[in-house]
């Protein structure tokens, strides 16, 4: 009997989906140590701590690789949280020229040109 429900549990671990277990998304470059050891999958509060203390010391993480020169935050553990990871949001994509001419507001004309170009009739199409 024992080893009919030893064998039950066992097939029915086999049978979780991996995304029952799988880390919730999460911003390592503005998340709290708080939210980092929730969401990540092996990560406790005081690796979550060792993340921030990290990003703190060194600025924002450019690429989930960085997580492994934290210290206490090894491959298998970057691996099975990589999906997970997210980037966005940090201030190292403000930095890039592209991210910076995007976050910039569009300078419009003056009242007073918007309103003489409204005025110029348009050349005609030969």
């Amino acid at each position: 009997m024992f080893k009919k429900l030893a064998a039950l549990v066992l097939a029915l671990t086999l049978a979780l989906p991996a995304w029952a277990l799988a880390a919730t998304p999460v911003n390592i470059n503005t998340a709290d140590a708080a939210t980092l050891a929730k969401s990540l999958d092996g990560i406790g509060m005081s690796k979550a701590q060792a993340i921030v203390a990290w990003r703190e010391a060194h600025g924002p993480f450019k690429s989930v690789d960085d997580l492994t020169q934290v210290k206490g935050f090894g491959a298998k553990t970057l691996e099975r949280n990589r999906a997970a990871i997210l980037l966005t949001g940090g201030t190292a994509a403000a930095t890039t020229p592209a991210a910076k001419a995007d976050s910039e507001p569009a300078k419009s004309k003056p009242d007073s040109q918007r309103k003489s170009a409204a005025k110029t009739p348009a050349a005609p199409e030969e």
